[in-house]
């Protein structure tokens, strides 16, 4: 606040309070300082040190903008210096643009610099003004990344593939603090930063991987892309400054639809899933073919959402729905009924998964005992030694603890798990999936846990996993493993927050299911 790095409410902006901006700094922090501890990983070469120079240098001038808010002029000047970075030393040049060009014909050198020049500086800016709603930039900037990543491993193009996953892993902890209401904003220096980044990265993927499309970043970037074309075309139709913000992006318009804020997010974070999906589908499909989908796909929702918007149409919600099921609903929450109900069941089915979870591997390595015996005992001292840290303590006991046991639970289960006690399993958490939903909607907790835009990427990804054309991700069944975790963090995490400060209950079964844990490792020694 005393920098005064935040982002003040006005007619334009849809939060009602000051919010600190600073995310971006953060994540630039959180993803860009570790990879350069990879060495044995990346090979790093002028282009990744190049990649380097332009970043922080996009970070320093969105740090300026967001202390100072610099002339527009000047953060173009940050920008392009950034690029030429990249473009100059770097070697990054737009050539190929495949069959959209007579074969073997390449674009000249001045042309080409101009085309890269004017897609990175485009794209940085796309994302940067698509940062309107709280987590929407950083949303489907995530989604390109984990797609970007993913074509990188699937193309050996290790250091793409490791910035991609830096990027993500960074954005996957920002999110939970940007989803609406969120608590902190990227700033320019964040939403610079991953548009930056974005489009660099598929650039240099699809301009040196053959057999992919040169025409790929079009479906993983196109649509901020598009949304900034629309708004500019519009100001100037209108004769208003091209750079003055205003409520005219999609996600504005989606919004004078009548969708809440947290709908505006979401099904814009769907329309990206199913472009991200295709750039994965399409990927050695011609150009024509990839831009006359991205084309009839964007377009018809562009133009349907810009008609309704133009004959006033607004989102009628059932009013027999909200007559009937609202008010039933509201009378069962008023007196918590349900909530009671949904609640111990789901704590009750927690415990019982978690476990039946931590005897169900056919056998736990010995090295896995000392780490259960450690988190075991910080957990027990949490309880009367470090109280304010109980909450911290328990969710890092957790991170080992819930992953290592959905590895476990798809990789080498016990001889006496059946095909009907497995059956049973899987039951249990269908049911703790639901037990979720109600009790996080039924919840009278102003500061419980609430369902974000961001669960439906969790969601998204978990889902797609399972049908990735990898042999070792289909051999050990990733996908049912991802969704399994997810579920168990996902229920300990609406059990932390429904306890509030009385976390000994959670505490005693992470602490239990860690103290098994670790006895059956040693027994391991002994067999």
């Amino acid at each position: 606040m005393k920098a005064h790095v935040v982002d003040e409410p006005n007619e334009r902006k849809v939060h009602t309070k000051p919010v600190p901006r600073v995310g971006g700094i953060a994540f630039a922090f959180g993803s860009l300082i570790p990879i350069l501890f990879l060495q044995n990983y990346i090979h790093m070469d002028r282009f990744f040190w190049s990649l380097m120079i332009g970043a922080w240098i996009i970070v320093l001038f969105g740090f300026l903008d967001d202390i100072k808010n610099l002339d527009y002029r000047i953060k173009f000047s940050g920008q392009l210096l950034a690029s030429l970075v990249v473009i100059l030393n770097g070697g990054l040049v737009v050539t190929d643009l495949g069959t959209l060009l007579p074969e073997g014909f390449s674009l000249p050198g001045p042309a080409a610099l101009i085309l890269t020049l004017v897609t990175i500086i485009g794209v940085t800016n796309a994302i940067n003004l698509a940062d309107g709603l709280d987590g929407l930039a950083g949303g489907i900037s995530l989604l390109s990344f984990v797609c970007i990543g993913y074509l990188s491993y699937l193309s050996g193009a290790s250091c793409i593939a490791f910035l991609s996953a830096a990027m993500a892993g960074g954005l996957f902890g920002f999110l939970r603090f940007n989803t609406f209401p969120a608590t902190i904003f990227m700033g320019d220096a964040g939403s610079q930063l991953i548009g930056f980044l974005a489009v660099i990265l598929s650039l240099k993927l699809t301009q040196e991987n053959m057999p992919l499309s040169p025409m790929l970043p079009l479906l993983l970037l196109g649509f901020p892309v598009l949304d900034t074309l629309t708004v500019m075309i519009s100001r100037k139709i209108n004769g208003k400054p091209l750079f003055k913000a205003d409520k005219n992006h999609f996600h504005h318009k989606l919004m004078t639809l009548g969708l809440y804020h947290k709908e505006a997010v979401f099904l814009i974070y769907m329309i990206q899933a199913v472009l991200v999906t295709f750039a994965f589908l399409l990927r050695f499909y011609s150009e024509g073919a990839i831009l006359s989908f991205y084309i009839l796909f964007t377009f018809s929702i562009f133009i349907g959402v810009i008609w309704a918007n133009k004959k006033g149409y607004q989102l009628k919600r059932p009013g027999i729905f909200d007559r009937v099921v609202k008010q039933r609903l509201r009378i069962f929450r008023e007196e918590n009924t349900l909530i009671k109900i949904s609640y111990k069941a789901l704590v009750i089915m927690l415990i019982l998964t978690l476990l039946l979870n931590v005897i169900l591997p056919r056998e736990i390595p010995l090295w896995v005992s000392p780490f259960a015996f450690l988190f075991a005992l910080l957990l027990f001292m949490s309880s009367g030694i470090f109280k304010k840290c109980t909450a911290g303590i328990l969710r890092i006991s957790l991170y080992f603890l819930i992953p290592y046991l959905g590895y476990m639970d798809e990789t080498g289960t016990a001889e006496w798990m059946t095909e009907h006690l497995t059956w049973i399993h899987n039951l249990l958490y269908i049911i703790m999936a639901l037990l979720i939903v109600f009790t996080i909607k039924l919840t009278r907790r102003s500061k419980g846990f609430k369902v974000t835009p961001m669960d439906f990427i969790i969601l998204f990804t978990a889902f797609v996993i399972p049908n990735l054309p990898d042999v070792h991700i289909r051999n050990n069944d990733m996908g049912m493993m991802a969704i399994k975790i997810i579920l168990l963090f996902f229920s300990f995490e609406v059990w932390i927050c429904e306890q509030r400060e009385k976390l000994v209950k959670p505490v005693f079964t992470a602490a239990l299911s860690l103290l098994i844990l670790g006895i059956r490792g040693l027994v391991q020694l002994f067999n």
